[in-house]
């Protein structure tokens, strides 16, 4: 698969660097709940993105919603615990969300979902990571976005007032503490938005 993009867009001619966590900035969530951000995480990027366009293999998924079966809005692709990624840059990345989290995760990440947003018409629809332990545990899932920026959405599970980060090419979100069970998440649709694609680093048996 291949894919054309604004190359002034992205970090031209680059080598693909992971960077420090440390100045993450987290946003306390009520009900046990956090959102950690580091923009411009991975810099370099550029063929990180075209890598994975032309190296995952991509799936679309058809599921059953409102008494008929539907095209999921995005392409899928999951990389379950050992096997290997498409890039090794995203080995580093998920190596250092690991060490960095372990004092409040006490696991590493394993598992990686890549998720393709073809562009602005590609979405995902409110939802919290609860298939598994994120049902009844707290956990984290760490987001890595590459491509055109898209708005993350954040809501109380329940209903009340949302929150959005925009994430672009390069940048880092970690969903944290009780945010899977207690927020829902989303990524809506909007009228211009370039390709997209988002890595999700999850611990064993969150899904």
């Amino acid at each position: 698969m291949s894919v054309e993009f604004q190359a002034n867009l992205f970090d031209v001619a680059t080598a693909p660097e992971v960077g420090s966590l440390a100045p993450t900035r987290r946003t306390t969530l009520p009900r046990g709940a956090w959102v950690d951000v580091r923009p411009n995480w991975i810099t370099g990027a550029d063929e990180v993105f075209a890598r994975l366009v032309s190296d995952v293999p991509w799936r679309a998924e058809r599921r059953e919603m409102w008494d008929q079966v539907v095209d999921v809005p995005r392409l899928l692709h999951t990389y379950a615990a050992r096997e290997a990624l498409p890039h090794p840059t995203l080995v580093e990345a998920r190596e250092a969300l690991s060490r960095h989290y372990l004092p409040e995760l006490e696991e590493p990440f394993v598992s990686a979902g890549c998720c393709y947003y073809r562009d602005g018409s590609d979405s995902v629809a409110w939802h919290g990571d609860t298939i598994g332990r994120g049902r009844h545990e707290d956990t984290m899932v760490a987001i890595v976005s590459f491509g055109d920026p898209r708005r993350l959405a954040l809501r109380p599970r329940g209903g009340g007032e949302s929150i959005s980060f925009t994430m672009g090419h390069g940048d880092l979100l970690v969903m944290g503490g009780s945010c899977q069970r207690t927020w829902e998440h989303c990524v809506p649709k909007t009228a211009q938005a370039g390709p997209r694609i988002s890595v999700q680093f999850r611990p064993l048996n969150v899904f």
